[in-house]
């Protein structure tokens, strides 16, 4: 009886301006990161509502990560500042229910950064592999 080894389901939320075209620049550069995290594209990281987060991790999703263009540099002014906000009182709640810190990620990441792109998927994928399921403590 052969058994597979988890793999954790990241739901990602990136930014059109900065995230998502970093993650096709890592693409189109052929950097290899793992197939966990099926991108979600948002105009905004300030338009990903904490719902959201919530839902993805009551569907069964191990981590939910969301990516916005660096403090300063959004194409809506104040967006990422928006979702700093919510992200940190998300934090304060998803604690509340035994929700690890490493299942739920914010990053500021830029167009030109495909690399970093590729460096956080994989890491939270590894952080996500040490803890286990999320659905299976629910």
């Amino acid at each position: 009886m052969a058994t597979t080894a988890f793999e954790p389901r990241i739901v990602a939320f990136f930014c059109n301006w900065c995230t998502y075209t970093a993650s096709d620049l890592a693409g189109t550069a052929r950097l290899a990161y793992e197939p966990t995290a099926p991108v979600i594209r948002v105009m905004c990281s300030g338009r990903v509502d904490p719902q959201f987060v919530l839902k993805a991790l009551q569907e069964g999703a191990d981590g939910v990560l969301i990516g916005g263009c660096h403090p300063g540099d959004c194409h809506y002014q104040e967006g990422n500042y928006k979702t700093l906000r919510r992200f940190r009182l998300l934090k304060r709640i998803l604690s509340q229910f035994g929700v690890e810190d490493e299942r739920v990620r914010l990053e500021w990441i830029s167009a030109s950064e495909g690399d970093r792109v590729q460096h956080v998927i994989n890491e939270m994928t590894d952080q996500l592999r040490k803890l286990g399921p999320w659905h299976a403590r629910s």
